[in-house]
């Protein structure tokens, strides 16, 4: 429906069907009071909130499966595998969906593994293990299920991972993550590139730890491994980073090793306001990175994690009050930033959108919600169509880091996650009782 913010495939704004006057059976006029409601495929958002209650993450099934189609289009011409970044959203519901869709997984810790393992134990072979701290417990654990790839992160690491392999006598294919240094326009917790952060191995220091690998009797070298942030809409730095890479490459084989993968990370952003297209996006994405490896004739692995599932969910929340101190007015919702933490930690801006679209009548508002902080916010300032006492609200976009960062902050319990494919609706999380949140602690004293 055009002019309304809105994520097809996955939440479109669709009006009452049309009904005939009965003084005239050519005459067709709408159900009265009759405005947009916002649905998750083919079902409306406000019966998912009748039936769940609120706050509740509800993602599309649709726009999962349009997204990862939009990536292997885009890949077509180059020799690849779609590692779906697990700490976007690890719910074990849609790693299953994803692996049915062809997905194998980046994960970065030994609790990623075992989702995997648990959702999809036919992918775990195609499973690349990041992270700067991977400890002998969680190396061992990978090694025992045979992943395609480890992330190397440092010397260090790769002394623990070359005894581990000895001890339990599995080999282990390795990649070293270098840091290419290349600067990339995105919030700075989220950027991973440059020599002052934790991440990575610099780039000059590659050839001698590589050589270094290539003595060690259980690892086998095997590719070369990037990832300079998140967020990233602009095409250039992954331009940038993949010309280095491909240089690397080039000197690392002709030093003797068999370079066979290069795993150009993820990051590739979405558009938050909604107004670009996707297929566009990653059609710019692919035609930055493929080109400089076209002829190296590797395997590329690309992790992409929020910009498959982002767009993908909502948070949705029922208003609890309407507040007004002085000018400034506030709408109280049931929602809260141990739900949503990303506006309070990244400053990110969501859009939010009323289940209900009249726009009758608008207003600048703080949305905010119940914890007792001042950061415990949504959006500030924001313009929004009128709504009143009990009205439900979508915050669009939250697919992608809104569950996966959701705490217990004021002993609250996580939301609900449902999971809808065309006209059904599924819970692939319970929403936390105080029961579940007490049921590991004990009074002591």
């Amino acid at each position: 429906m055009s002019g309304l913010p809105q994520r097809p495939p996955g939440f479109v704004y669709r009006t009452p069907e049309i009904k005939r006057v009965q003084r005239s059976s050519s005459s067709l006029q709408r159900a009265d009071n009759s405005v947009p409601r916002l649905h998750c495929e083919a079902i409306p958002i406000s019966s998912l909130a009748e039936k769940f209650g609120t706050p509740l993450y509800v993602y599309s099934a649709a726009a999962i499966r349009e997204r990862v189609l939009a990536f292997k289009a885009a890949f077509r011409e180059i020799d690849h595998t779609i590692c779906y970044s697990v700490k976007a959203n690890s719910n074990l519901s849609l790693l299953r969906l994803l692996a049915k869709a062809g997905c194998g997984f980046d994960i970065v810790s030994g609790g990623e593994l075992e989702r995997v393992l648990r959702a999809a134990p036919g992918s775990v072979k195609q499973v690349v293990f990041s992270g700067v701290g991977k400890t002998s417990a969680e190396l061992d654990a990978a090694l025992g299920a045979s992943i395609l790839l480890f992330n190397v992160e440092s010397a260090a690491e790769l002394d623990a991972l070359a005894q581990c392999a000895e001890r339990l006598k599995r080999t282990a294919q390795i990649a070293f993550r270098v840091n290419p240094d290349v600067p990339a326009d995105t919030h700075p917790y989220i950027s991973t590139g440059l020599q002052k952060h934790k991440f990575g191995v610099p780039l000059v220091d590659a050839r001698s730890l590589y050589s270094q690998a290539a003595r060690l009797k259980f690892l086998k070298v095997a590719g070369v491994s990037v990832h300079i942030g998140s967020q990233i809409t602009d095409s250039a730095p992954f331009s940038a980073t993949m010309q280095r890479v491909a240089e690397l490459v080039r000197q690392l084989r002709a030093d003797g090793h068999n370079i066979r993968f290069v795993d150009a990370g993820g990051g590739l952003g979405i558009d938050y306001c909604g107004s670009q297209d996707f297929r566009e996006s990653v059609g710019s994405y692919a035609a930055a990175i493929a080109p400089s490896l076209k002829d190296l004739k590797v395997r590329l692995l690309v992790e992409p994690g929020r910009s498959i599932v982002g767009p993908a969910g909502v948070l949705l929340t029922r208003v609890v009050y309407r507040k007004t101190n002085g000018d400034k007015k506030f709408v109280i919702v049931d929602a809260a930033m141990n739900d949503l933490i990303r506006p309070s930690l990244y400053q990110a801006e969501h859009q939010i959108v009323p289940v209900e679209f009249n726009d009758a009548n608008r207003e600048s508002v703080d949305i905010v919600g119940p914890i007792c902080e001042s950061g415990d916010f949504f959006a500030r300032d924001r313009e929004l169509p009128v709504v009143g006492e009990g009205a439900l609200l979508a915050i669009l976009d939250t697919g992608a880091y809104g569950m996966a960062l959701a705490s217990n902050y004021n002993t609250r319990g996580r939301a609900a996650e449902v999971l809808v494919s065309g006209n059904t609706a599924k819970v692939i999380r319970k929403r936390e009782t105080i029961s579940d949140l007490l049921r590991n602690e004990v009074a002591a004293l």
